[in-house]
């Protein structure tokens, strides 16, 4: 195990195969069914943001996971608007998480209508998959929770308060949450934001030919690397040959997004956006016709198979 930020980002080996059976779990129907309902403009509070949130909900809770509701009303450029984020815990009772993230709010585009595809439809879909796919596979002292973040994007111009509403909002929730633990003879009292060993947020996803970094002061180099080293299963053939997603390099940049909050707090993040950013992004042509389902593919293999070495996961 690493240490990272008083933080145990954990790692178990596992047989090969294991590796192949969680890297051949992709089933592109599936998949399918599970995008398709979140390809539609998802303004925030519009009827179509609604019945998003509803077909996620209805999956994560097929799947085994606890749903929660993080409801509040703020202020923007276009009046007071209701966010609701949604949080899905396997086991609320395991004091310690492996975060997955997304936003499942889309853009306005004045005149126009933004699906958002990569932003972040495939994203959200990509975490009901693994929902769907690992869900009855977690018994460990370390849960799997899936957020997906409402308010991302900005209604007008991104600022610090035009800007990820949700996220800010729930970081700020959990920072002053206060909860107990007990190991053996030990009593800890810590924040809800705690208990996060490490943040994935995922977005910008489902184009071809993305490039994936480490970024520096994320404190999560340790984890970014073995993620990238998943991708030599290309050689077994279980994922399609492709050019390389996971750069094995850091970068001394930072990219705006829902991470940022918990980052400030002291979460170790893994930001999984590329760069460059999709040709599409924030326009109109960020619809279906875009996607690779070969990248997808790649993507959904290798995040499962993490998420397997990460909980010890056992077929």
């Amino acid at each position: 195990m690493d240490d990272s930020s008083n933080r145990k980002i954990q790692w178990y080996e596992l047989s090969k195969s294991s590796l192949q059976y969680f890297c051949r779990m992709n089933d592109q129907q599936r998949f399918r069914s599970l995008l398709e309902p979140i390809l539609v403009p998802r303004v925030v509070g519009s009827p179509s943001h609604r019945a998003v949130s509803s077909h996620l909900a209805r999956i994560l809770s097929a799947s085994g996971f606890t749903i929660q509701w993080d409801e509040f009303t703020e202020s923007t450029p276009h009046g007071k608007k209701p966010f609701k984020t949604l949080i899905a815990t396997h086991d609320p009772n395991v004091d310690r998480r492996l975060v997955l993230a997304c936003h499942y709010d889309s853009k306005i585009l004045k005149g126009e209508v933004f699906i958002g595809a990569t932003d972040s439809a495939v994203p959200c879909a990509m975490l009901l998959e693994i929902a769907s796919t690992l869900g009855l596979l977690f018994l460990q002292d370390v849960t799997l929770q899936l957020i997906f973040f409402d308010g991302e994007e900005a209604f007008e111009d991104w600022s610090n308060t035009d800007s990820i509403y949700g996220a800010r909002h729930l970081a700020s929730m959990w920072k002053t949450t206060y909860i107990t633990t007990t190991q053996l003879s030990s009593f800890k009292i810590s924040t809800e934001i705690d208990r996060i060993d490490l943040l994935i947020l995922l977005d910008l996803l489902g184009a071809p030919n993305p490039h994936l970094y480490d970024f520096s002061g994320y404190s999560s180099s340790n984890a970014f690397f073995k993620i990238a080293s998943i991708e030599s299963l290309r050689k077994a053939g279980c994922l399609h040959r492709l050019p390389r997603i996971f750069q094995p390099q850091t970068i001394f940049r930072q990219v705006e997004d829902d991470h940022l909050p918990f980052l400030q707090f002291g979460v170790p993040v893994m930001h999984l956006i590329p760069i460059p950013f999709p040709a599409v992004w924030h326009t109109a042509f960020d619809n279906a016709d875009i996607l690779s389902y070969e990248t997808i593919d790649n993507l959904n293999s290798i995040l499962r198979v993490f998420i397997a070495n990460y909980f010890g996961l056992v077929p």
